[in-house]
């Protein structure tokens, strides 16, 4: 948790020095600690996110929120593809004095690393060293852990390696997903940087190295990766869902006709972790009361809602209408 010295900060530490910060982040997630950030007396002097790119159906070209957020704060944005020489030397005229790193989603070469003398913090979605990597949020929920927190990491070449500066807690809900989550922990890392910096910055916090004990690193997210193995248990398949809502989401395909499938994003979900009486068959959709339910290896899956390829998110009673031969189908 916070370590004990930032719940009692005194007025000494509320008095921030005048340090030129470089930021890089890209997501929601990091403009969050950015906003936090450019309300403190630091001076963020600019920004580094992703180019712009495609998004959504109509692939339009979109800014990340920490580039819309800097420019709406009139602070100068770098977008380089890497850190080339050319890239690194345009740092080096920002002269950091430190630069804060979240979810930015590129690696900082150790030429990057040496150039603020305070270094590189790094908020991480993690308790580190559990879960280093890019999906930190989303293998929490995939593997049913029951709490998580945010890291302040001093960077170092390695995979989310470096020491640690801070680390605060956060528990974890049974129905949290990964944006539910995602969304408290940004708050928390915002306000446990501005705790920290301060602190930081006179020296008056002992960094510590993370022990290799507990030590776990994240499964890449891919979009196959949505796919449901009806085998499995209900509670796997909810902590599926939880990890992978919104994206990529969890699908399986519906054998419409000899050689003809349609796949199927459940939306919404619930789970009984018993299975009916008598058993059914597995991957055998059947009506339960007023609910449809999916026969897994042990327990039930509940359709609450889902999106056919190519349609919109329906009611499974409403994707019913017409469709009666999904009712005793096997999943797949």
């Amino acid at each position: 948790m916070l370590f004990d010295v930032l719940r009692s900060r005194s007025k000494e530490t509320s008095a921030v020095p005048q340090i030129r910060v470089v930021f890089m982040g890209t997501p929601d997630f990091a403009a969050t600690a950015l906003r936090k950030l450019l309300d403190t007396t630091y001076h963020v002097v600019a920004v580094y996110t992703q180019p712009d790119k495609p998004v959504g159906r109509k692939q339009e070209v979109t800014a990340s929120p920490v580039k819309l957020l800097a420019v709406g704060n009139s602070i100068p944005v770098e977008q380089p593809a890497g850190f080339d020489q050319a890239a690194i030397e345009t740092l080096r005229q920002y002269k950091p004095d430190v630069i804060i790193v979240a979810a930015y989603g590129k690696i900082l070469p150790k030429e990057v690393l040496d150039i603020p003398g305070f270094g590189c913090l790094n908020i991480h979605g993690s308790l580190l060293p559990r879960w280093r990597g890019a999906s930190p949020v989303q293998n929490a929920l995939l593997s049913g852990d029951e709490e998580t927190g945010v890291t302040i990491m001093l960077m170092d070449e390695g995979m989310d390696t470096g020491a640690i500066v801070a680390q605060e807690t956060v528990p974890i809900a049974s129905d949290d997903t990964s944006a539910t989550l995602l969304d408290r922990l940004a708050e928390v890392g915002a306000n446990l940087l501005v705790g920290t910096l301060p602190l930081f910055i006179r020296r008056k916090i002992e960094v510590r190295p993370q022990p290799e004990t507990g030590a776990t690193l994240c499964q890449l997210i891919e979009r196959d990766d949505g796919r449901i193995l009806w085998n499995e248990t209900a509670e796997t398949i909810w902590n599926q869902f939880r990890g992978l809502s919104p994206w990529p989401g969890i699908f399986t395909f519906w054998r419409v006709a000899d050689g003809e499938f349609l796949r199927l994003k459940l939306t919404r979900i619930s789970i009984d972790k018993a299975d009916p009486a008598p058993r059914k068959r597995l991957g055998e959709v059947f009506e339960s009361g007023e609910r449809i339910g999916v026969q897994t290896g042990s327990g039930v899956v509940f359709i609450e809602s889902l999106q056919p390829s190519g349609k919109d998110e329906m009611a499974v009673r409403d994707f019913l209408n017409g469709r009666k031969g999904f009712l005793g189908s096997i999943l797949e």
